[in-house]
């Protein structure tokens, strides 16, 4: 640390971000098309930049491991994003349902009793707990990829049997 409490690289780093993080951003627009999240991009892959800092040797070499950085970022984001990041749009957000009639919420009860055990805790952890496919798995101590079958299996058990008219045969 140096007398001013930063790391004894940061006027070095400073003086690279001045000159380079133009350039970069610039990198980062051109791979997402989106000015904000280039921004974003580029604060990341700079942070890296500054953690690493100490252990570079070439300095020279700077800009190409920077943009190299910018670019793996760029691609761990889409790689998660396409299950993971809202997609923005003109449109309002959905409104939650409200609360179901007390006479739907004794149907899909009675419904959920005829799905196999195992299925019906996946659908109960998924859906009325609001936990994620991994949580389930943690929780049934079993993979994502069973969490993922039981629930198609178990989802089309419950609409098979309300669609024969649930539990009540026929209402």
């Amino acid at each position: 640390m140096t007398p001013t409490g930063g790391a004894p690289w940061d006027a070095d780093f400073s003086r690279y971000f001045a000159a380079r993080a133009h350039t970069l951003r610039g990198t980062a627009y051109l791979l997402c098309g989106d000015w904000h999240r280039a921004e974003d991009l580029t604060q990341t892959a700079l942070t890296k930049l500054y953690v690493a800092w100490p252990r570079l040797v070439q300095h020279d070499m700077l800009d190409g491991y920077a943009r190299k950085i910018v670019v793996r970022t760029f691609l761990a984001e889409n790689r998660r994003s396409w299950r993971r990041r809202e997609q923005l749009t003109h449109e309002p957000p959905e409104q939650p349902a409200g609360e179901p009639e007390p006479e739907h919420r004794v149907l899909v009860r009675e419904a959920l009793t005829a799905v196999p055990p195992k299925q019906r805790a996946v659908l109960v952890l998924r859906y009325w707990n609001d936990l994620s496919v991994e949580q389930t798995a943690a929780v049934l101590g079993c993979s994502t990829g069973n969490v993922k079958s039981q629930t198609a299996r178990g989802l089309a058990a419950l609409r098979k049997k309300l669609a024969e008219g649930g539990a009540h045969g026929g209402r």
